[in-house]
């Protein structure tokens, strides 16, 4: 059977080229007429047709009187982060009322996903202009429904043709409220809401088992160390008196409150060499031009084992002394910034980093290099109790040295390594699975609303 090619030149067509009725031009912007999303219900409505914008003035008296709190931010996720109640009073700009049963959203990260849904029930909170409220009439409208759709990555799609602005791109309200849904009934909103909502209890019970082994691995390691948990946070006030031969620090400061079965040594008496890494000139792309890893403090968290960075450096950037070696099996510790006590070991031949982490080797007859990954991760109130609080927390080479940690025998050491690894492979495994659920509820409930 011969292929007709008329039908051909119709398919490319309709696959290339997009046909937009005159009447539906509101502007020549060719990003904001491009929409490939196919909504499966008849009932279409405009953002506009359901929401009521919602803009009540707030005082601070009125925050203060009902203690109500200000909005830090809404995240990736859609959830909400309130500031600190007492930050009302330095608090500078106008502020305006989120009720119960209310959606708003963030200007300038909106098509990022953070819209939040603030349900029927909970205590009001203040916003700034840069978060638009509004309420919905409840009988037509599922607020958990319209926070879903919103959140879908086809909404998103449909978000970034929206953007307006260069450095801080902003959506209008305009523009957002112009912006088409799928508004099934109320009783079938609520039924797909429903099926997702069990998947979600689904994957909340593996986030549950992965918080209770958290705990288990915790409290085995306090164990295994001879250490009570009161001690890990506990503070004493008032004088305490310090023999002039126990004085090792002139600021008064001791680890008197942390005790274990084990002896307690500095680690820097282990630590047989020390550096920070270093940053090479950027205006030099030879180095740069390579297959080194070459890493920062966002790449260094929970995995143990480092074993590639986004950036790389050249051979040449370490022959210039440009850039710094951290032999395999070197621990890269993070000592400046907000994440400061991340740590990872070197897994290839070698690697470099930035000024911002420091790299050291410890002697392994004494300390195992997994068992200071543990100690480290699961331990920073003591790992970074001695930062510096300035701009930036900073724990220096001299407070790694300063660092204690107990000493083990060596084979107690690897036990304790080994216990861990196995329980921390059963948090991979829940967490595999959970991902799994959560991407299908989320394809589950696209599949209900988009073709």
């Amino acid at each position: 059977m011969e292929s007709n090619p008329k039908l051909k030149m119709q398919e490319a067509v309709s696959t290339y080229i997009k046909f937009i009725p005159f009447s539906n031009f509101k502007l020549w912007d060719v990003k904001r007429c491009y929409n490939n999303t196919n909504l499966k219900f008849e009932n279409v409505v405009t953002l506009a047709d359901i929401l009521i914008p919602y803009r009540k003035p707030l005082t601070k008296a009125e925050m203060i009187k009902n203690k109500w709190q200000i909005i830090s931010k809404i995240n990736f996720s859609g959830e909400l982060f309130l500031r600190d109640f007492e930050e009302i009073n330095t608090y500078k700009g106008n502020l305006y009322l989120v009720p119960d049963n209310a959606i708003i959203y963030s200007k300038i990260n909106v098509r990022h996903g953070c819209i939040y849904y603030h349900e029927k029930g909970k205590i009001p909170f203040g916003v700034s202009s840069e978060y638009p409220t509004y309420t919905f009439d409840e009988t037509k409208v599922s607020g958990k429904f319209l926070h879903k759709i919103l959140r879908s990555d086809a909404f998103k799609k449909l978000l970034n043709t929206k953007t307006s602005g260069i450095s801080k791109a902003r959506v209008k309200q305009d523009e957002f409220l112009d912006i088409q849904i799928p508004l099934p009934s109320l009783t079938e909103q609520e039924s797909i809401i429903s099926a997702f909502n069990s998947k979600i209890l689904e994957a909340n019970s593996l986030q549950k088992q992965v918080t209770e082994i958290e705990v288990e691995i915790e409290k085995y390691f306090l164990e295994q160390l001879g250490i009570e948990k009161s001690n890990k946070k506990e503070y004493h006030k008032g004088l305490k008196i310090i023999e002039y031969k126990n004085l090792d620090r002139w600021d008064g400061k001791r680890d008197s409150q942390f005790k274990s079965e084990y002896n307690i040594e500095r680690i820097g008496k282990y630590i047989l060499d020390i550096s920070t890494g270093t940053t090479p000139p950027t205006n030099i792309p030879e180095y740069f031009d390579g297959d080194i890893n070459f890493y920062t403090p966002v790449e260094l968290g929970n995995e143990m084992y480092l074993t590639n960075s986004e950036r790389k450096v050249s051979e040449l950037a370490i022959k210039d002394k440009k850039a710094r070696r951290f032999n395999k099996g070197t621990l890269l510790f993070v000592g400046i910034g907000s994440t400061v006590g991340k740590i990872g070991i070197v897994a290839n031949d070698y690697a470099t980093s930035n000024q911002q982490i420091t790299g050291f080797t410890v002697d392994e007859t004494v300390l195992n290099n997994e068992f200071i990954f543990f100690y480290f991760n699961y331990f920073k109130e003591i790992t970074t109790k001695e930062q510096t609080k300035a701009t930036l927390p900073i724990v220096n080479q001299d407070k790694i040295l300063n660092i204690p940690i107990p000493i083990l025998p060596i084979e107690k050491q690897l036990e304790i390594v080994d216990t861990i690894s196995k329980m921390r492979a059963d948090i991979v495994n829940y967490k595999e699975k959970l991902s799994a659920i959560m991407k299908k509820a989320e394809e589950l409930f696209e599949k209900q609303i988009f073709e």
